[in-house]
């Protein structure tokens, strides 16, 4: 039914469900008792049939029906129990597999959200464990309810006239064939190929309504982004396709589960050709009434095992999260003698990238030292600032801070030494005064509130409800991008790290905010080694030294004044980006 024979998803199940694993086996075996009660009652009906056909005691019939209502009742009740031992095993699998997930994601480098995104993590946590949940909570009963009834069927559909039987199976059989065609080895593959469309349609989906403001202010359409219409026209194509595929053996299927009474027509003339008797009108009405079970099991069945395949594709994606290698912790006990940092010929290749990311990049910055990394888009800016602390482990080359390779570092050391202040600031849902003290968690309220002064952020601070207790998000309170900003600066400044990399901290503020995140900067990065990666250049003229990037190697190196006499890159960047801010309407 769509099972892969190399993937036993049961025994991954079984490892999640602990010490509930019994629960699942026992909610099966329920499942099982209540759909062979189930299918007593249909014997009782043929015998009360027959009492009424052949006129024998009709007091029996009121005790064959009380036996069928019992039998009805108890199979419904031994049903609940089942699924409540499902039920209870699925939650517990789906908190075991979650603490499991989360547990591993807080070991993974930080470069694992960028280069898969948040979206997509949250999505395998969110919805690849509610498939597991439904999957346990109602299939495996439903499975084994669909693997008994069949069995059972067979024994009420051949007992009483195996020849009648063997024709009303007919189309049963043919039916089973057309769903085995249904759901072949190549299934599992469709399956994966939807899943796979959803994911990239929600991503897509995400990033298209984050930029309808811009869509409404120009006058654009959906054409306006390509890959969002573009993913939608694959999936469409991608639908299509598969519907087409299965047309026939779909059509085939729900005709023959369907054309079992045209079966039992036939049969019923073949039977009477030499006359009726009470015998062949008994058999006739009963098949009549057991017939449509056949239908109602072999549906089941086709189903469980379309939920068995959402199953499958579900655990492997959880599979991939849980394989993604952590970063080898360091185990040295030597620390840095200072905060100056050294790359030497660091190399970097993202996950199924065709190019490096970098390639021999080597500087030396000393310590104290403010510098920028500056370049065109896609040089290689953040992924060597991310590299500098370990989101990622270089490919080839090294990282030196204080001549300590930061591989051999332990990540918290490394961690607790780097502020980092990003162009997209995060802040939890969370007050103000939890927010920053993320940055020293035992700092003191007056802590707090003494780096908010140093962020400037105390305009902030006075015009919300409830000052530094107020909590972002609560009853509509909500800041600018800027003011964010200047909150995460705030963070930064109370960590008091000798090293602080911004990464296009200014990118989002509004000319007044800016102003105020610039003196904020001014604050937090003295006596600091600092790294500032910027597009606007106008930010990093007093820098002690700049780096220039482009395609992944470091191709200029000097202060402004010196760059701007070599002629090269960074002049023709800085005289770019001079005119584009004297640019005026009308001029």
């Amino acid at each position: 039914m769509g099972k892969s024979q190399k993937y036993d998803h049961m025994k991954l199940i079984r490892q999640y469900a602990g010490g509930h694993k019994a629960l699942i086996t026992l909610g099966r075996c329920l499942a099982a008792v209540s759909a062979v009660m189930t299918l007593i009652p249909y014997y009782l009906m043929w015998k009360i049939i027959r009492v009424a056909v052949n006129g024998e005691n009709l007091n029996s019939i009121t005790v064959y029906a009380i036996m069928a209502v019992a039998l009805i009742v108890g199979a419904l009740l031994v049903y609940i129990a089942a699924l409540l031992c499902t039920h209870i095993a699925a939650f517990r699998v789906q908190a075991n597999m979650r603490s499991s997930l989360m547990k591993r994601i807080i070991t993974l480098p930080l470069g694992v959200f960028d280069e898969d995104g948040t979206g997509k993590i949250r999505r395998i946590v969110n919805d690849s464990t509610a498939a597991t949940e439904t999957y346990i909570a109602h299939t495996l009963a439903d499975k084994a309810v669909a693997a008994v009834t069949p069995i059972g069927l067979l024994v009420l559909v051949f007992v009483f006239n195996w020849k009648i039987g063997l024709i009303c199976m007919i189309p049963a059989l043919l039916g089973f064939v057309c769903m085995m065609f249904m759901m072949g080895s190549n299934m599992q593959k469709k399956m994966k190929e939807y899943q796979d469309a959803l994911e990239t349609m929600s991503s897509e989906a995400t990033e298209y309504v984050r930029g309808v403001p811009v869509v409404k202010t120009f006058g654009q359409t959906v054409h306006s982004f390509k890959r969002f219409k573009n993913c939608i026209d694959a999936y469409g194509k991608w639908t299509t396709e598969y519907t087409l595929m299965l047309r026939f053996p779909m059509m085939g299927f729900m005709t023959c589960i369907n054309a079992i009474f045209a079966a039992l027509i036939i049969a019923s003339f073949i039977f009477t050709r030499n006359g009726v008797d009470n015998a062949i009108i008994l058999n006739v009405m009963y098949y009549i009434i057991i017939t449509p079970l056949v239908t109602v099991a072999l549906t089941k069945i086709a189903y469980s095992g379309e939920a068995e395949m959402n199953l499958i594709d579900a655990l492997k994606r959880v599979e991939k999260i849980m394989e993604i290698a952590p970063l080898k912790e360091g185990e040295s006990n030597e620390r840095p003698t200072d905060y100056s940092i050294e790359a030497k010929n660091v190399t970097y290749r993202y996950k199924d990238a065709t190019r490096n990311a970098l390639e021999n990049v080597s500087f030396s910055i000393k310590q104290g030292e403010h510098v920028a990394l500056v370049g065109p888009s896609g040089s290689g800016k953040t992924t060597m600032a991310e590299l500098l602390v370990r989101f990622f482990d270089v490919t080839d080359g090294e990282i030196c801070i204080g001549g300590v390779n930061v591989k051999d570092m332990p990540s918290a050391y490394l961690l607790e030494h780097v502020s980092f202040v990003f162009q997209d600031s995060r802040l939890i849902k969370k007050s103000i005064l939890e927010n920053v003290r993320m940055g020293k968690p035992d700092a003191s309220e007056d802590e707090v509130i003494e780096a908010l002064k140093k962020a400037q952020c105390m305009d902030i601070i006075e015009k919300l409800p409830n000052g530094i207790h107020t909590v972002i998000g609560e009853k509509g309170t909500y800041l600018s991008g800027g003011e964010q900003q200047r909150i995460t600066i705030a963070r930064a400044i109370l960590k008091d790290a000798p090293i602080l990399i911004l990464d296009e901290a200014t990118a989002f503020a509004d000319p007044d905010n800016e102003t105020r995140v610039q003196a904020a900067f001014d604050e937090m990065s003295k006596d600091k080694t600092l790294i500032m990666i910027a597009h606007r250049l106008s930010t990093v003229k007093d820098a002690d030294r700049i780096f220039v990037m482009n395609d992944g190697k470091c191709v200029e190196a000097g202060n402004h004044d010196e760059l701007m006499r070599f002629d090269g890159l960074y002049k023709r960047m800085f005289e770019e980006y001079s005119k584009s801010v004297e640019w005026k309407v009308g001029a």
